[in-house]
């Protein structure tokens, strides 16, 4: 039987612990705080981040790495992208030696610009057959509740994808698996990006056209910088691309267009921080993909936009205002 550890108890990882459960692995959760662990152990629920959803039996949670980690098959990175390289720090001398190492985040570094495989590479020292990428259409809750949804592993070594493939596989969760970790990466962290921006048009009062033309150019903006990272074109076109982008510009479960929606409302972002408990990846994020993109001379002009209202303090409405007037081209 698989062991797994999932490192990080909000939405996502305590949802993917519960997948991994009813795939057929033991799983351990571990999460920061004392007191949710022992409300978890108590209740068999996350009331904090998942109410409602009942964990199995196989879901031991803890506080303690050393014991989450002792003798997984794999370990799962589940915290808040920009805070990897910390966490990650502490809890390498843990990390089993041959264990498969696969992130659920979706961001791309501050500072280095690095993906988060790059980031678990460096500071593990782990070869990069050994971490892989899951990424798709995954909102937390619906897949808690058992709707039927479909994502991707992306890893170098076929093997090890398709063991994980195997170790997630449910009745209401049907992995792929894909060789393009570069593209799949991307896609999940500039989704976020668009995402913001859509947000930003429901909470302005656009309507099925704005979003659709922002998904549309989003995705093009997507696969310009992915491409010229070295990433599969097709990536883009399938669930850890244009999957990913449409749930999370289109569905209120996304923090991050809710989060856009607050702030197309007129909020700051210091405002939506203070009703907001979920981590809204792409507000952090969209400063290290504008830097990557122009490292690579790569146009993202919905980026620069989200970037300039989360950033420097240009009005939602101003926003729009520029991005209609660019200089029109050719699609």
């Amino acid at each position: 039987m698989t062991r797994a550890a999932v490192l990080g108890a909000g939405s996502w990882g305590t949802t993917f612990a519960k997948v991994l459960a009813d795939a057929g692995c033991t799983v351990t959760l571990h999460a920061r705080r004392p007191e949710l662990v022992t409300a978890i152990q108590g209740s068999r629920e996350n009331a904090d981040y998942l109410p409602g959803v009942r964990l199995p039996d196989a879901v031991r949670a803890t506080a303690d790495a050393a014991d989450a980690l002792d003798g997984a098959d794999v370990v799962v990175l589940a915290v808040p992208s920009q805070t990897l390289r910390a966490n990650l720090t502490g809890w390498a001398p843990l990390l089993p030696g041959e264990a498969s190492l696969l992130s659920l985040m979706k961001g791309v570094e501050l500072g280095t610009t690095k993906r988060m495989s790059e980031v678990i590479c460096e500071v593990t020292g782990a070869g990069p057959d050994r971490v892989a990428a899951l990424s798709g259409p995954n909102l937390a809750r619906e897949i808690a509740e058992e709707q039927p949804s479909a994502t991707v592993i992306a890893c170098t070594d076929t093997a090890r994808a398709e063991a994980l493939q195997a170790a997630c596989h449910t009745r209401y969760f049907r992995p792929y698996t894909n060789a393009d970790l570069v593209g799949c990466e991307l896609g999940g962290a500039v989704k976020n990006v668009i995402a913001l921006a859509c947000g930003v048009a429901q909470g302005l009062g656009y309507g099925d056209n704005t979003r659709a033309s922002l998904i549309t150019r989003g995705l093009a903006e997507t696969a310009r910088l992915g491409t010229a990272l070295g990433a599969d074109p097709a990536t883009f076109a399938g669930l850890a691309g244009l999957g990913d982008l449409v749930a999370t510009c289109s569905s209120p479960l996304s923090r991050n267009r809710t989060f856009g929606e607050h702030l197309g409302q007129g909020m700051s972002v210091a405002q939506v921080e203070q009703i907001t408990r979920q981590t809204a990846e792409g507000v952090k994020s969209c400063r290290s993909v504008l830097d990557l993109a122009r490292a690579h001379g790569v146009d993202v002009p919905i980026t620069e936009a989200v970037v300039r209202v989360c950033h420097e303090g240009e009005s939602a409405g101003q926003m729009v205002r520029e991005m209609m007037s660019r200089e029109a081209k050719p699609e």
